[in-house]
């Protein structure tokens, strides 16, 4: 049976000040980020990614009142939400009807990802048991891994892996030696050869949890690969509690050029996006140069530097002392770089 958890009280003060702010006494919930980190976690969705199968009002002395389709209304009281009152609506009717006077979460995107942005100490402890989790299992699954795999069957492993220790894989991407330049290799039935990439998104308790990793059957590290780490090393020093997203962005771009990436003709950041704050959402949001906001001491992000051939990802909590990474396996190789070990390819040659 699903339980309310601590968490649930400081959550709802943040979404009293909105109500105060608008001068209103409900809201809306319909995005599955809002109800997943409302409700502790809640699964929301049923396929990957999709629409949330309920929505909530949410009034301002504490009551919540789920609203959801008739087919998933007992599995989610059920498994997933609790200490709200629960209506079901027919499958086929909506679920953002707006009683008037109610504040939705559509309008006001920008104040409730400021409020889910700084994590509360109890979603940090999930937060890294859930990284170290999907660092593990992608690590046994890579061991496991040869150069004759193709692309299809390490994703495969790589879901088993992440499905087991009780999270969804919310993204699995396979880049054999062959498809080094593809920004987003989703998998193929392509042979890894010489080595292979690999970006998993695992997904408990509503977090997302990024990482890449490399393994590596024959051959060594590029200059490129190392440059790569100094331009994550610049990233991580922007990336300071205050500071505006797009500022970051500026300094990123920098970064690229500073360590032989691009020109400014060319620059190589554009060729993928960076990534950016993440929590409930995969990209909360993607930065980009027109992207609002500032980070938040306490805040989850997901940075992901590449150029054709390397790329590397972890997810992390910025705090006012800089990173701790949250998805790292201490049995993964990693060198220093600037005082935070950082994942090298796992050589099986």
């Amino acid at each position: 049976m699903p339980a309310v958890t601590a968490d649930r009280p400081h959550k709802h003060a943040r979404l009293a000040s909105i109500l105060d702010a608008h001068g209103v006494d409900r809201m809306l919930l319909t995005g599955p980020e809002n109800l997943a980190w409302y409700f502790d976690g809640a699964r929301v969705q049923v396929p990957i990614g999709g629409a949330a199968v309920c929505s909530a009002i949410i009034h301002r002395d504490g009551t919540a009142i789920v609203t959801a389709l008739e087919n998933e209304a007992e599995r989610l009281q059920a498994e997933e939400i609790a200490g709200a009152e629960f209506q079901r609506i027919p499958w086929f009717e909506s679920l953002a009807d707006t009683p008037q006077g109610t504040l939705i979460d559509s309008d006001i995107a920008d104040e409730l990802r400021q409020a889910r942005a700084a994590l509360l100490p109890a979603e940090r402890t999930r937060y890294a048991q859930l990284g170290q989790d999907a660092a593990v299992a992608v690590t046994a699954a890579l061991r496991a891994s040869t150069a004759d795999m193709t692309e299809h069957e390490l994703a495969a492993e790589l879901g088993r892996a992440v499905l087991s220790m009780g999270a969804t894989p919310a993204v699995i991407l396979v880049a054999g030696s062959a498809r080094g330049g593809v920004q987003h290799p989703l998998p193929t039935g392509a042979s890894l050869g010489d080595h292979a990439l690999v970006v998993v998104t695992a997904v408990r308790h509503g977090l997302h949890a990024s990482f890449s990793r490399w393994v590596r059957f024959r051959g060594h590290e590029s200059d490129q690969e190392r440059r790569l780490r100094l331009v994550e090393a610049d990233i991580f020093a922007a990336t300071r509690p205050g500071r505006d997203f797009a500022d970051v962005l500026t300094d990123i771009a920098s970064a690229y050029q500073a360590h032989g990436f691009g020109s400014a003709q060319e620059p190589a950041w554009r060729a993928h996006h960076q990534g950016g704050p993440t929590g409930y959402l995969g990209r909360d949001p993607k930065i980009s140069p027109t992207s609002a906001g500032r980070v938040v001491s306490g805040g989850a992000f997901a940075w992901n530097p590449w150029v054709p051939h390397a790329k590397l990802e972890d997810t992390v909590i910025i705090d006012d002392a800089g990173p701790t990474v949250l998805t790292a396996d201490p049995a993964w190789p990693t060198v220093d770089v600037r005082g935070i070990p950082r994942p090298v390819a796992l050589d099986l040659t």
